[in-house]
């Protein structure tokens, strides 16, 4: 499906709701719109799921590249010294 057709007013929401849910799975997303602005996106819990498990690991990565632009990395050897040292 083309993104063109995945803009739809609000009044399409109000009057194909259901409709909009049972085709939710078939494409990945509808953006909303209210007075012809895009304001919200509708899409399956799924894809809303991986969006926030992508969304996480990407923080995760930011957080490590700011770590050891502070200093605060360590070289992998040593970190898997320590682990071993535990085991």
């Amino acid at each position: 499906m083309q993104f063109s057709e995945q803009v739809k007013p609000i009044s399409y929401l109000k009057a194909n709701a259901s409709k909009m849910l049972n085709d939710i799975g078939d494409q990945q997303l509808y953006v909303i719109t209210q007075n012809g602005e895009a304001k919200a996106v509708l899409q399956s819990l799924e894809e809303y799921e991986r969006t926030q498990e992508t969304l996480a690991l990407l923080k995760l990565v930011a957080m490590g590249k700011t770590a050891i632009e502070d200093g605060r990395g360590e070289e992998a050897s040593q970190v898997f010294a320590r682990i071993r040292e535990g085991l």
